[in-house]
């Protein structure tokens, strides 16, 4: 496959609280996310450098927005974040393959800057245990 950029994602769509997949695309600036290991060293005393395993699997997220009061948009999809711990499916698409986790957001911390944007960064951690894989 060629080397690409990071345009033209072709999906990135989060549940709503009652399940339903929203494509918020159009309200997301930017995002972070990561798929670390966690490390044991299990290095005995006859080695002269660090020895290691890999441990547990994670995902997190942090999705950059503007602030969409529109029916089925950004704030219709983390508005409940404050008031329940519902996973929510989590599904990122870019040059032709898909991530999906399920996911527990921790916060919707809404921001009006002193020029006037209102943002938010909402940041999500995974919910279930299961490997993120790359499809």
């Amino acid at each position: 496959m060629a080397k690409q950029n990071g345009l033209g994602w072709t999906t990135l769509s989060v549940d709503d609280a009652a399940g339903t997949v929203r494509d918020i695309r159009n309200d997301i600036t930017n995002l972070q996310f990561a798929t670390p290991r966690g490390v044991q060293e299990v290095t005995g005393v006859d080695k002269s450098a660090i020895e290691r395993i890999l441990l547990l699997a994670d995902f997190s997220v942090t999705l950059n927005l503007v602030f969409n009061p529109a029916s089925n948009m950004t704030h219709d999809v983390f508005k409940t974040v404050p008031s329940t711990s519902v996973p929510r499916t989590t599904t990122l698409g870019v040059g032709g393959k898909t991530l999906a986790n399920e996911v527990l957001y921790t916060d919707y911390p809404l921001q009006r800057s002193d020029s006037g944007e209102l943002t938010a960064a909402v940041p999500g951690v995974l919910a279930d245990g299961t490997v993120p894989t790359w499809a």
